[in-house]
């Protein structure tokens, strides 16, 4: 049986200028039934990229009202964060956010995002895909356009 129609498509995207250094986020919101969508973005003045790409997620799905269990489709074209919430999270959960099962293992990189995002995707009934970056994916080319705007803006106001 095929997964009902999202509510909600939300598009990300993270970009950095340098790694580590000022970086950018955004994403893009569309209801699915109505059409309107709400682009969103923001900077960081001293962060990676890895960090921007799971910002744009947590500060998406914090948008959105929680008057009921939306059905959300998370797009991005970061490996990073699809994998992270739909293989390794669970791993990383059970081994108390550390990168293995022994106590002296490294812990996750980034915990205190993941454990925002975790916490907003347990909110609502979430699917997730995967797209190459820059590759003419609208959504996504629009997102990394607003990403990089947001660096640039940040810049010119310090």
């Amino acid at each position: 049986m095929p997964s009902p129609q999202p509510d909600v498509i939300i598009y990300t995207d993270g970009a950095c200028s340098g790694n580590p250094g000022p970086g950018g986020w955004a994403a893009i919101l569309k209801h699915t039934d109505s059409d309107a969508s709400k682009k969103i973005s923001g900077a960081d003045p001293s962060t990676t990229n890895n960090r921007m790409e799971l910002t744009a997620a947590i500060e998406a799905l914090q948008t959105l009202k929680l008057d009921r269990k939306w059905r959300v489709h998370l797009v991005s074209d970061s490996e990073y964060v699809i994998k992270g919430i739909t293989e390794w999270i669970k791993g990383w959960i059970a081994n108390n956010w550390r990168r293995g099962k022994k106590s002296n293992a490294p812990p996750v990189k980034n915990d205190d995002l993941w454990k925002a995002l975790y916490e907003q995707t347990q909110q609502f009934e979430m699917t997730y895909e995967t797209v190459r970056g820059h590759s003419g994916h609208p959504e996504n080319e629009e997102c990394d356009r607003l990403a990089v705007e947001a660096i640039k803006t940040l810049r010119e106001s310090q």
